[in-house]
């Protein structure tokens, strides 16, 4: 099944790479409209961007300020039943290195393409958020 793999340091600790992919008021400052959830293992989440895109996932591996992956299990049709998440390693003392994964995709599809380069836009805007606490409006997102 293909996978989405996007690998990147941040100039910032473990722990607040941690909080800003796995609380809810991190998450709205680079990825969503309105989130709930908490970082624990099975804990639901609620990725909200929308009426139309009303989404909610499962904490399937957490390892606070180590990993987090979430599987979908309410989305578009292509989302489901995808898994997403963050593995992270201190390179040096406020420095992270990230890895993302998105995997279990069907296929390749024009959706697995969209999907990839919008982590990518979304990821490079978690990072200035972190370095540069530059957030990013909703609406200017993709």
């Amino acid at each position: 099944m293909p996978t989405i793999y996007h690998d990147f340091t941040i100039r910032v600790s473990k722990e607040k790479v941690f909080e800003t992919i796995s609380l809810p008021d991190g998450l709205n400052n680079w990825w969503t409209l309105r989130c709930s959830g908490k970082p624990a293992l099975h804990e639901a989440y609620n990725f909200y961007f929308g009426e139309e895109y009303n989404w909610f996932a499962e904490v399937s591996n957490c390892v606070p300020n180590d990993e987090i992956e979430f599987k979908m299990t309410q989305a578009m049709p292509e989302w489901m039943p995808t898994r997403f998440g963050f593995k992270l390693s201190e390179v040096k003392p406020n420095v992270t290195y990230v890895q993302f994964y998105h995997e279990n995709w069907s296929e390749i599809s024009q959706e697995f393409r969209i999907a990839s380069y919008c982590w990518a836009n979304l990821l490079r805007q978690m990072k200035q958020y972190l370095e540069e606490g530059i957030i990013t409006p909703f609406e200017q997102r993709n």
